[in-house]
C-alpha cells in the first residue's frame, strides 16, 4: 500500500526523518515531496552515514526522476563511497535533465581533480563559472587545480579573483599565503596583505598571514606586532599565540615565549608540539628540570616526537648523566635517523664515556647528513688527534675544507695538524690560506696548540697579514 505524505514549506525536518524511518520499519512505500527528501538526505549526511543517505537518494530518484538535484546528491555520495564510475553516470543523467545546473560541473570538476585529470577539471569549473550565481568557491577550486599542477602563479591569480568576490574567505587567504611561500615571494605577500588589511582591518586571517610572512623574512618584531593584532581580533586564536612564541624564541626572549605558548592551552587542548617548544625554552634558560618535565609530557602525548626524546637526552647530558642520555638520543634517532644534530649529541656522549669507536661511528653519521657542520668536523678531528691518529685527523680536515672552503677555522686547525706531523711547508701554505680567508681568527691556532706561539716562522707569517 502506498501512503502519500507531502510536506509543505513549514514542515519540520525531523518529522520527515521520522516518517521515512517509519516507512522502512513497515517495509512500506510512502511518497515524499522533494523538500522532505532533502531533509532526510541531509540528516544522514550530518550523521556521517553515507550508505543510508544513498539509500534515501535512490528512493528520491525513483519518486522524482526528473529532479536533477537528487542525481547530483547521488553523485556526491557515490564519490564519497568510491564509486567514481557510477558518480560520473549520475552526473551525465543530471546534465541531460538540467544542463544549466552549476553544481553538476563543480562536482564533475572535483572528481577530475581527484583523478589528477587537470585539464578536464578546469574545463568543468570554467563551465560552472558561466552558470553559478556566486563563483568565489569555484575560483578557489580552480586555484587548487593549478596548485596540484605546481602552477602557483596561476593559482595566485584565481585566489585573488576569489577574494575579490568574498574578502572573508579565510581558506583563500591561507592558500594565497601558501602559494607566496612556495614561490618565496614574501615581499609580494606582505604587500598584498597590507593592502588587504587597509580594506578589511578586522581580518584576523590577513593579520596572521602577514605575521607569518614577516616571520619568514626574519622580521620578528614586526611579526609579533601582526600576531598581536590577529589575537586582538580573535582572542582564542591558538595558532597565532604559538607562532608568536616561535618569533619570541628567535629573539632569545625565552621566558616571554613560554608565557605565550602556555596561553594556547586556554583555547585548545595541550599538544606535544607546544610542550616540546616550551621544553626547548626552559632548556635555553638552563632550567633543566622544567625542560625535562615538558619534554616528557610531549612524548607521552606523542611517542613519535623525536625532538622531545632528544631534549630529554640533552637535559640529562647537562647533568653529566651521559649514559642515560644515550638511551634518549637513540629513541630520537629511531624516529629521525638522518638528523645530524641527534648523531652529534650521540657522538659527544660516547666520547665523554670513553667509547671512542662508537663516537667515531656517530661522527661519520653527523658528517654524512650534514657535511657543512664546521663544529662537527673540528670535534671529530680532535677525537682522532687525541687518539694519536694524526694522519687521519689531517685527512679529515682536508675533507672538511673540501666541503667548507670558506671556513677559516678549518684551515687554522689543519695548520696545527700539519705542524704536529712535521709537514712544515704544507702547514705554512695552509696558514697563508687561513690568513687570506680571515686573519682575525688566527688565535684559533694558538688556542689549540699554544706552543706554536713560540714558532718564529708562524709569527712572521701572521704579522705579515695583520699589518
Amino acid at each position: 500500500m502506498e501512503e502519500e505524505f507531502e510536506f509543505g514549506f513549514n514542515d519540520d525536518a525531523q518529522h520527515s526523518v521520522e516518517r521515512y524511518e517509519e516507512m522502512i520499519r513497515n517495509q512500506d512505500q510512502y511518497f515524499f515531496d522533494a523538500q522532505a527528501f532533502e531533509y532526510i538526505i541531509d540528516n544522514y549526511i550530518e550523521k556521517n552515514d553515507p550508505v543510508k543517505a544513498l539509500q534515501v537518494v535512490e528512493y528520491a530518484v525513483n519518486q522524482h526522476p526528473y529532479a536533477a538535484v537528487f542525481l547530483v546528491k547521488q553523485a556526491q555520495l557515490l564519490l564519497f563511497t568510491d564509486q567514481v564510475d557510477r558518480a560520473f553516470a549520475a552526473l551525465d543523467k543530471a546534465e541531460m535533465l538540467e544542463a544549466s545546473e552549476a553544481d553538476i560541473y563543480v562536482l564533475r570538476g572535483n572528481i577530475y581533480q581527484n583523478l589528477e585529470r587537470h585539464a578536464e577539471a578546469l574545463e568543468n569549473f570554467e563551465k560552472a563559472l558561466t552558470l553559478a550565481e556566486t563563483t568565489d568557491e569555484i575560483l578557489l577550486q580552480m586555484a587548487y587545480v593549478y596548485q596540484n599542477m605546481h602552477d602557483y602563479e596561476n593559482a595566485i591569480v584565481y585566489i585573488k579573483r576569489s577574494l575579490e568576490q568574498n574578502m572573508e574567505n579565510k581558506d583563500g587567504l591561507y592558500e594565497l599565503a601558501f602559494c607566496y611561500d612556495i614561490l618565496d615571494k614574501q615581499e609580494e605577500s606582505i604587500q598584498f596583505y597590507k593592502e588587504y588589511i587597509d580594506n578589511d582591518p578586522y581580518s584576523y586571517a590577513a593579520w596572521y598571514n602577514l605575521a607569518n610572512s614577516y616571520h619568514k623574512m626574519d622580521l620578528f618584531e614586526k611579526a609579533i606586532d601582526a600576531y598581536d593584532y590577529a589575537i586582538l581580533i580573535k582572542e582564542n586564536f591558538a595558532s597565532a599565540y604559538y607562532n608568536k612564541g616561535n618569533a619570541l624564541v628567535q629573539l632569545d626572549k625565552y621566558q616571554e615565549a613560554i608565557d605565550v605558548y602556555k596561553q594556547t592551552f586556554e583555547y585548545e587542548p595541550p599538544n606535544a608540539d607546544t610542550y616540546c617548544a616550551i621544553g626547548e625554552c626552559y632548556e635555553k634558560l638552563e632550567q633543566m628540570d622544567e625542560a625535562r618535565s615538558c619534554y616528557k609530557k610531549s612524548v607521552k602525548m606523542d611517542p613519535k616526537m623525536a625532538d622531545a626524546w632528544f631534549g630529554i637526552g640533552v637535559t640529562l647530558n647537562s647533568e653529566e648523566r651521559f649514559f642515560e642520555s644515550l638511551h634518549f638520543y637513540k629513541k630520537a634517532i629511531e624516529l629521525d635517523a638522518e638528523n645530524p644534530d641527534f648523531w652529534f649529541a650521540m657522538a659527544d656522549a660516547y666520547y665523554k664515556l670513553g667509547q671512542i669507536e662508537e663516537s667515531v661511528e656517530a661522527y661519520y653519521k653527523v658528517l654524512e647528513y650534514n657535511p657543512l657542520d664546521i663544529e662537527a668536523w673540528l670535534d671529530f678531528s680532535t677525537v682522532l688527534y687525541e687518539q694519536g691518529k694524526l694522519l687521519e685527523a689531517s685527512e679529515t680536515m682536508a675533507e672538511a675544507i673540501k666541503n667548507n672552503p670558506d671556513a677559516a677555522e678549518l684551515y687554522y686547525r689543519m695548520v696545527a695538524y700539519l705542524f704536529a706531523l712535521g709537514q712544515t711547508n704544507d702547514a705554512l701554505a695552509y696558514l697563508e690560506t687561513a690568513l687570506v680567508t680571515d686573519p682575525e681568527k688566527h688565535h684559533i691556532l694558538f688556542e689549540y696548540l699554544p706552543q706554536l706561539q713560540d714558532n718564529g716562522l708562524i709569527i712572521e707569517v701572521i704579522n705579515k697579514y695583520l699589518k
